[in-house]
């Protein structure tokens, strides 16, 4: 069985002009994992959330041609992986509206942007939903369409992103239970994404201290000049301890900025400079020196990039072509699943293998050959084979890692473990996700019947 690849997803809001925090919490390890050799990497602008926080239509336009540049000047190859725009996938606001008929309105509920705004208005004495927009409420469906709809496994996000990743995990999983037996039969379902974080700059911290967000208004812009960075590195916020008046690093903008950008070694050095008392200026200045360092020759690539527009437009559009190779028939399969399908469009197998009214499922049969052996394998519906185990000495051996193999059901890496000692030999037919499916329609109709 061939190893899948690790497909890895991440996005920029295209409201705002590029800051340091996007870059160290967001493109810089995204690209170096685009790198991995067994890793499929996915990028998009996000068009479609922009329009939940800005309303001018101008600054939306250029802030994707700017955040576009921005990827491609840090290293991004489109050759190399999926680069889009997240309003040229089609498929995307379908999905959200699939996904949008399975979520409970509780767990939008608890969505922390959306409860954020509420406790603002109750705090200003506000009807609770002043000024919230349907786009504000929905905002975590859209987020998981754009994860679900490639399946993928893996989403760098910063801390406060978190419950977002955990919120596509419960609509998936939801849409997978309630659609088991018709995912089953097509050998999909989704994959639940896992959060990644890289734990020192997972949260870059502003020039006021607070999260670096334009929200906050505290952002330190990505592709300023050499002399506007220096500027605006200056005006951090810090304390009142003078020069040679030891410094403590934890809770220090200056340093949490600077390990962001430095090696081990150099933070290790800065580290020793705050317990010799660096002065702050020379603190800021070091600063500058560092992620200049890093940023003069992508700033070069950026300028000439910014320039060819049409040239990232053909850049945007053949990706978003390469995208939709995947969405589109992996969307009609979860259209048909929910039932939206042409009225002539039946299973063969439907009605002559289940009752009225029920559906067939994927089985799992066992037996014993001529060698004295016992043996189970999983098939379809309509009887294609997905999985023929090894030989066992005792059926008690085969039933209990066949019964591990649908506890587990679409929790693919206990499956993957459990396919390793029930098939190491053996033919399997589809990837451990379709197996993985199959069997989740054979957990989902355990647990309705227990």
């Amino acid at each position: 069985m061939s190893q899948e690849k690790r497909r890895i997803l991440t996005g920029i809001t295209t409201s705002g002009t590029p800051h340091l925090g996007n870059y160290v919490g967001a493109i810089r390890p995204a690209i170096a994992a685009s790198r991995r050799a067994e890793a499929e990497s996915f990028y998009f602008l996000a068009d479609y959330h922009a329009l939940i926080k800005c309303g001018d239509p101008q600054r939306v336009q250029q802030s994707t041609l700017e955040i576009a540049a921005t990827w491609l000047a840090c290293g991004l190859d489109p050759e190399q992986v999926f680069f889009y725009r997240q309003s040229d996938i089609t498929e995307i606001p379908e999905l959200t509206w699939l996904l949008t008929c399975v979520t409970g309105k509780g767990l939008l509920n608890r969505a922390h942007a959306y409860k954020a705004a509420v406790d603002q208005n109750l705090a200003a004495n506000e009807d609770p939903d002043a000024g919230v927009t349907a786009g504000l409420y929905m905002y975590p469906v859209l987020m998981a369409a754009d994860i679900l709809v490639f399946n993928a496994h893996e989403v760098p996000v910063g801390r406060d992103q978190i419950q977002h990743i955990e919120m596509a995990r419960d609509i998936g999983q939801r849409f997978n239970h309630l659609y088991a037996a018709e995912l089953a039969r097509k050998g999909v379902s989704f994959t639940l994404p896992e959060v990644r974080i890289e734990e020192n700059v997972a949260t870059l911290p502003g020039l006021d201290g607070r999260k670096m967000s334009k929200s906050y208004n505290n952002t330190i812009p990505l592709w300023l000049r050499p002399k506007e960075l220096e500027k605006s590195i200056l005006g951090i916020v810090t304390d009142s301890r003078a020069p040679g008046e030891p410094k403590d690093p934890e809770g220090s903008n200056i340093f949490a900025l600077y390990q962001a950008f430095a090696n081990a070694e150099e933070t290790a050095a800065m580290r020793q400079a705050y317990a010799d008392g660096i002065a702050w200026g020379d603190a800021k200045r070091k600063l500058f020196e560092r992620i200049d360092a890093e940023l003069a020759p992508l700033r070069e690539r950026y300028d000439v990039l910014i320039a060819k527009p049409e040239r990232i437009e053909e850049l945007l559009l053949a990706g978003a072509d390469k995208a939709r190779a995947r969405t589109r028939p992996f969307v009609e399969i979860l259209r048909w699943a929910a039932g939206i399908r042409r009225l002539t469009d039946r299973p063969a197998t439907a009605a002559a293998a289940t009752p009225a009214g029920a559906t067939a499922l994927p089985q799992i049969k066992s037996y014993r050959e001529s060698d004295g052996k016992f043996y189970f394998k999983l098939a379809t519906a309509d009887g294609a084979v997905l999985l023929q185990s090894r030989a066992f000495d005792s059926p008690k051996d085969a039933g209990r890692l066949a019964a591990a193999l649908v506890d587990a059901g679409d929790d693919r890496s206990v499956v993957a473990g459990l396919l390793l000692d029930a098939a190491p030999a053996a033919e399997i037919a589809l990837p451990a996700d379709a197996i993985a499916a199959a069997l989740a329609a054979l957990k989902a109709d355990k647990l309705a019947k227990a």
